[in-house]
């Protein structure tokens, strides 16, 4: 534990197994210290609840479960299991380890089905759906974000002699968003007729993995950042997404999208360069708050490739809901028990009925998001679905700024606009060249990718 004045280290020494923690503590605090500004309340707590220790003890969780897992895997496949195996057990090792297809090397997408095309419907009735998914977007994600930062930045059961107390265990709310995406995914896929599944089940868990710690590192990022600086970093996922897909998939991309990418990026160090007059403590970006977005962006990116490379498999994206929210429900309940910290949580949820709510209302806005996108894309297109969730990003920081009193520059404020700028014309240049490219000649491409 650290002393206010000097940050020295007081009189106890922690058991052995912990100092292996304290040099990461310190390293991570350095840039605090030399830039003057005040450790975060998380820090002042307890060390044992900053976020590079409980990192490292969620990943050694998903570590008990991942590596078990992957011995398995290995001895069936030497066993040659698939040929030798009998048993009761048989279809289901099957269908984890080697599953039932082969993959589909024809389908240029994979990942959708073909849309939706309005056969009879009228034009009215096309307004009126595209209206409803609009709305569906906006009103589940609007009040996600509203929640998310309710929860990870205000206390809880505050009077007027005892400050209240915050939730600090973001790894909860993870599980409790995917228990509920995995129960609406799972009902969905019974309702309705799915194709025929063939991916190895054991293959989820790699998206799965980086799922969790994507959004574990955004939860923990608004303990140290503000909302508005988060939602423009998870406008600027389009940079590393392009830089996996080269690393990853070894894709080729267009000139246009190099360009907005630096328009983005241009937009993003407007608004971070900028200060306010009247910076709430709260809203200081912190070094580790750089960093927890760096890891949500780098764990997004390797998400959103990785499914590609799943979507090569016959399957709906409901399915895909399905497998990623079984594994992520897996290694979240796994490590939440092995820290003790499912009952921690619940004993929280048990004091102030306040937090429940808003933890139930969050999962439930992150299922119903998931299917309104879905449904969006399925009827209008991925265009018109960026479009729509471009706009709500817009509307999160406008939001967040008027309830929670976050001040943007006026420098801040063109740097958001030229980020939203470049998402739009990102979306143009899509549609314009899609519109191209079915006028050319089989075999031309309308832009030289590099």
């Amino acid at each position: 534990m650290w002393s206010r004045a000097g940050h020295t280290p007081v009189a106890h020494h922690p058991p052995l197994p912990l100092r292996r923690f304290c040099l990461p503590l310190v390293l991570a605090s350095l840039p605090m210290m030399a830039t003057g500004e005040e450790i975060a309340p998380a820090l002042q707590d307890s060390w044992v609840d900053f976020w590079l220790f409980r990192f490292f003890v969620n990943a050694a969780g998903y570590a008990s479960i991942v590596v078990p897992g992957f011995l398995l895997i290995q001895y069936f496949k030497r066993r040659n299991y698939l040929e030798t195996g009998r048993g009761i057990c048989f279809p289901v090792i099957k269908s984890c380890v080697f599953g039932s297809e082969v993959k589909s090397v024809h389908q240029e997408d994979g990942s959708l089905p073909p849309r939706a095309e309005p056969t009879e419907s009228s034009t009215a009735q096309q307004v009126f759906k595209l209206l409803f998914c609009a709305a569906g977007l906006q009103v589940s994600y609007l009040t996600w974000g509203v929640l998310q930062e309710r929860v990870m930045t205000r206390t809880y059961g505050a009077t007027e002699t005892d400050p209240g107390e915050k939730f600090k265990d973001s790894q909860f709310l993870v599980f409790m968003n995917r228990i509920l995406a995995f129960t609406a995914a799972g009902l969905y896929c019974a309702l309705t007729k799915q194709p025929r599944h063939g991916a190895p089940m054991y293959k989820y868990s790699f998206a799965s993995l980086s799922n969790i710690l994507s959004s574990w590192c955004q939860y923990e990022a608004l303990k140290y950042i503000s909302f508005p600086t988060q939602v423009l970093a998870k406008a600027s996922k389009v940079i590393p997404v392009m830089m996996m897909g080269k690393l990853v998939s070894r894709k080729s991309y267009e000139y246009w999208e190099y360009l907005t990418a630096a328009l983005i990026s241009m937009g993003i160090s407007m608004f971070l360069l900028s200060s306010g007059p009247n910076r709430h403590a709260s809203t200081v970006t912190t070094f580790s708050g750089v960093v927890l977005l760096a890891g949500y962006i780098i764990f997004d990116s390797f998400t959103s490739n990785w499914q590609d490379a799943l979507f090569t498999y016959k399957m709906s994206p409901v399915q895909m809901m399905f497998g990623v929210n079984v594994f992520s429900c897996l290694f979240t309940v796994g490590s939440l028990l092995e820290q003790g910290a499912l009952l921690e949580s619940v004993r929280f949820m048990a004091r102030h009925s306040e937090f429940m709510a808003h933890a139930v209302l969050l999962s439930v806005c992150s299922a119903c998001g998931q299917l309104f996108i879905f449904c969006t894309i399925n009827q209008f297109g991925a265009a018109v679905f960026t479009i729509i969730m471009t706009l709500r990003q817009a509307f999160a920081i406008l939001l967040s700024c008027l309830i929670y009193g976050h001040s943007v520059t006026v420098v801040g404020g063109l740097g958001v606009a030229v980020v939203f700028m470049a998402l739009f014309l990102r979306v143009y240049a899509r549609s314009r060249m899609k519109k191209r490219s079915k006028k050319l000649p089989p075999g031309e491409t309308p832009v030289q990718k590099v």
